[in-house]
C-alpha cells in the first residue's frame, strides 16, 4: 500500500523553493502584479491599475482583474509543490475601479484532494468586493520540487 503524502509537511520543509517558484510568474510580473502573502492554500497578490489598464469607459478592464485574481489562484494551488494547472473558473464582476487603484485577489481553499483543489478568490479595492471568481485545479503526479516519499 502507498504511503499518504502529508502535502502540509511538505509546504513546511519546502517553503521557500516552492515560494521562490510560484512568485517568479512572468506574465504576472510584467503586469506589476506582487505576491504579498504566501501560506499553505492561500495566496494574496495586489496590483496598482496603470492608465494602460483601463477599456474604452476609463475602468479597469476585466481581463486585468481576472490576471490578478487567476496569479493568487494559482500560487494558492501550487502551495504544497505539486504541479495543480487550472481546469476551470467563473468569475463575477461586481464594481469597477479605475487607474491609481490599488487591488488585492486573495485566494482561498475551500477543499482539496489527491486530484482536485477547489478556490474562492475575492477582488477588493480598499473594501469594496469588486469581483469574485470560484476556481477548480488539476493536481498532477508531479512534484515540482524535489520531495522525499
Amino acid at each position: 500500500m502507498k504511503k499518504k503524502i502529508d502535502e502540509y509537511q511538505i509546504y513546511e520543509k519546502h517553503y521557500e523553493q516552492i515560494h521562490e517558484q510560484v512568485k517568479n510568474d512572468p506574465y504576472a510580473k510584467s503586469l506589476g502584479i506582487q505576491l504579498t502573502k504566501f501560506e499553505a492554500g492561500t495566496a494574496e497578490a495586489t496590483l496598482e491599475v496603470q492608465s494602460t489598464m483601463v477599456n474604452a469607459y476609463g475602468t479597469v478592464h476585466g481581463a486585468v482583474i481576472y490576471a490578478v485574481a487567476d496569479h493568487a489562484f494559482s500560487v494558492a494551488c501550487n502551495a504544497y509543490g505539486k504541479t495543480s494547472l487550472g481546469l476551470s473558473t467563473t468569475i463575477q464582476f461586481i464594481e469597477s475601479a479605475k487607474p491609481g487603484d490599488k487591488i488585492v485577489a486573495r485566494a482561498t481553499e475551500v477543499k482539496r484532494n489527491y486530484r482536485t483543489g477547489f478556490y474562492r478568490i475575492d477582488v477588493l479595492h480598499e473594501q469594496n468586493l469588486i469581483a469574485t471568481m470560484d476556481a477548480v485545479s488539476y493536481r498532477k503526479d508531479h512534484y515540482f520540487i524535489e520531495v522525499d516519499e
